[in-house]
């Protein structure tokens, strides 16, 4: 009371009827009061918008739209104080002091309480920058520094909603904001991410037509914080009657982002997967499922991973759990030294998982994940082995060994971590290290067993890890599905609508760009295809079409380089299938195919830099090394191994690799997306090239039996 007193510098008064005058205020009636409007800062402009907007909250005079004492306990200027109640009395008192000496006649500027900078909630003229008289790049950039330092980081562009990752908490997405953006109009508030999903829950409520709101940008711009802001807020407008529904769905992305993101060198949270995740509503607007689509995890993050980078998030999650739970021995992990696949020369992996909070919390939030969507004990605890066998699998090493007729021919010398991961998968420990140190070849009706070279045995081992990871990865989406399909009680699945949520990987430039790297950006680049048809070439020919009298607007169509990529038989990716296919060819030959057939201005090969090709992408020029492009895209697993694992007495590891494998590697075919068998044995497989191709239109074009309603792009700066 003691800033509302000292900005307000009056009491509210009242109207009297005239037979009212001369009575006593105490003995009036309540009907007798005509109030005023509600009081209001004599100088506004002298203090903050958010301090302004909460002193208008607490005047209201209605007490039925009055805000409760709650919900002013939320307000973005009180949370901001938190804390801070020391150093903020201090500078009331000072404040209070200096007014009494200039005296209450005595008009002084008040400075703005030195806090974090606060935030603003009231709309302003430029909050859609499509209002600027001059549009151009350098002007765009200027607003959105000013608003960025004033911590408004989001910002109309007519339909798009750029969001600035703030790379700090802020107190605006509280259950108040919920309620401020539920079917409103968009002016009535500053630029929100709970626009944008309220927009595209509206759209679909009203039009009764599936929506799609896209996240794009590069990595680390706060892609995935942003998907689970908009899943948040449909989950809040889509309230359902069962609240153990909503609760699910909450859980589904920290689960899935678990087994899905990893620490990169430019982001601690990065996806490695697509996402594609549709909330299914009733055609009353209540929430009753969800679905999720995953496309190109990248596997190759098992068994390898760059300087300055980690494994997936569970290794270390999980790894930490058991540590603080004792449970270690009973997974067969060593408690000294961390097994290969998450060791790092550049990290003190084991004193992380020791000493850190934050492994252990998280291990914690995963078990509630598990629970609250709905798998069993068992099924998790099958997760946890599979999980400790990809790692103590990582620990096999091989040995040459010369015989009198072979000098290929290898052998694994400790046998400790050999049986600990046959163990773990329940299969046999002979049969596993049959499988890894040889193969069978069938020519002419007769089989043929030839041993494995230690490089060979090796290549195995890791293609078996990869293997294992991305069918589990895949089982889990899958269960999840299961776990958060409608129920048919309550709407048929044809009568329901839905709102899709694509989060993908940003777009990436690192000193060192693989086969990982172009798959991502290539996926980018449909995109920002997808996003250059719906804003500029789509909306101009409708105004073509109602002969609306506007000028074209020039913008840079991306439609060439993806014709590069995907263009066949001599686009990029089918001329990486061809080459992959001839056991002979090398990292050399690769390159020289590309320079030989890509034709384009996109594509160039620079000089004096070996096995390397650079791509001008609508985002820049990259630099990609092809070395190991060909292995990457070959993806081989023998059947040996397939075979071995088809006998475990794990019943989910045989789930795993029973179910015939789908051109997307999954162990079952999502609906929307059916794609044709590529078999068990790899070898003669076109390729993941072939496969990102597929997942690739998939992702950028959400299928479904419908008719796509407006997509309400969401720009990640």
């Amino acid at each position: 009371m003691t800033p509302l007193a000292a900005a307000i510098h009056q009491l509210p008064h009242y109207h009297l009827r005239e037979e009212e005058r001369s009575g006593s205020l105490w003995g009036l009636r309540a009907d007798t009061i005509v109030r005023n409007p509600s009081p209001t800062l004599r100088q506004p402009s002298q203090w903050c918008r958010s301090f302004s907007h909460f002193i208008g909250q607490c005047l209201i005079k209605d007490f039925e739209a009055r805000p409760s004492v709650c919900h002013l306990l939320e307000h973005p200027f009180i949370k901001q104080a938190q804390g801070k109640d020391a150093a903020l009395g201090g500078q009331l008192a000072a404040l209070i002091l200096d007014q009494q000496e200039q005296g209450c006649k005595t008009k002084t500027k008040h400075e703005r309480i030195n806090t974090r900078k606060t935030l603003i909630i009231e709309s302003a003229p430029d909050d859609d920058l499509v209002n600027l008289e001059y549009l151009d790049e350098e002007t765009i950039i200027s607003h959105l520094q000013r608003r960025y330092n004033e911590l408004q980081i989001y910002t109309y562009v007519g339909d798009i909603l750029i969001a600035i990752n703030p790379f700090q908490a802020l107190s605006i997405y509280s259950p108040q904001f919920s309620k401020l953006y539920h079917g409103v109009k968009r002016g009535d508030n500053p630029p929100h991410i709970f626009a944008a999903a309220d927009a595209a829950y509206q759209g679909m409520v009203t039009f009764c037509k599936d929506q799609c709101i896209i996240i794009s940008g590069e990595s680390g711009a706060g892609k995935t914080e942003s998907a689970h802001l908009i899943v948040q807020h449909l989950t809040f407008l889509g309230k359902a009657n069962n609240r153990t529904l909503r609760e699910k769905i909450l859980q589904v992305n920290p689960l899935v982002e678990a087994f899905g993101n990893a620490c990169t060198a430019i982001n601690d949270n990065s996806s490695r997967f697509g996402k594609y995740l549709e909330m299914k509503f009733t055609p009353t607007g209540a929430v009753m499922g969800a679905k999720i689509s995953e496309y190109l995890l990248e596997k190759s993050r098992v068994i390898k991973q760059a300087a300055g980078e980690k494994n997936f998030h569970i290794f270390y999650y999980f790894y930490a759990g058991l540590y603080h739970q004792d449970k270690l021995k009973n997974y067969r992990l060593p408690d000294k030294t961390p097994p290969r696949y998450i060791n790092s020369q550049h990290c003190k992996v084991m004193h992380d998982i020791v000493t850190s909070k934050l492994y252990k919390d998280q291990f914690d939030e995963i078990q509630d994940c598990f629970r609250i969507i709905g798998f069993t004990e068992e099924e998790v605890t099958s997760v946890y082995r599979i999980l400790s066998a990809i790692l103590i699998t990582g620990n096999i090493e091989f040995a040459a060994i010369t015989s009198q007729h072979q000098t290929d021919k290898s052998e694994v010398p400790n046998s400790e971590a050999l049986e600990n991961a046959a163990s773990l998968l329940s299969i046999g420990h002979e049969e596993l290290q049959e499988a890894l140190t040889s193969h069978c070849v069938v020519t002419r009706g007769e089989t043929i067993i030839r041993t494995n070279t230690v490089d060979k045995a090796t290549d195995v081992r890791d293609a078996m890890s990869k293997a294992l990871y991305g069918r589990l990865f895949s089982w889990i989406v899958n269960r999840i599905n299961a776990l958060l399909q409608p129920d048919m009680n309550i709407c048929a699945a044809e009568s329901g609508m839905n709102v899709g949520i694509l989060d993908i990987f940003g777009f990436e430039n690192f000193k060192r760009n693989s086969f990982e790297q172009l798959c991502i950006n290539i996926a980018n680049e449909q995109i920002q295809f997808y996003f250059n048809q719906h804003i500029f070439a789509l909306e101009q020919m409708e105004y073509q079409s109602e002969g609306v009298d506007a000028s074209l607007v020039e913008y840079e169509d991306n439609r060439p380089i993806l014709d590069m990529f995907l263009q066949k038989p001599m686009g990029l990716l089918s001329l990486l299938d061809e080459e992959s296919r001839f056991p002979q060819a090398t990292d050399q030959t690769l390159v020289d195919k590309f320079e030989d057939n890509l034709r384009y201005k996109y594509f160039w090969r620079p000089k004096r830099v070996e096995l390397c090709f650079g791509i001008q992408h609508y985002a820049g020029k990259v630099l990609y090394s092809v070395a190991g492009f060909l292995e990457k895209n070959r993806d081989t697993l023998p059947a040996d191994i397939v075979l071995v694992l088809r006998t475990s007495e794990n019943k989910l590891l045989q789930q795993l690799f029973s179910s015939p494998l789908t051109k997307t590697d999954k162990s079952y075919e999502a609906p929307g997306f059916r794609l044709s068998s590529r078999g068990t044995a790899a070898a003669t497989s076109p390729g993941i090239s072939g496969t990102a191709e597929c997942e690739l239109a998939a992702a950028g074009f959400p299928s479904g039996p419908r008719q796509a309603g407006p997509a309400w792009p969401l720009r990640s700066v």
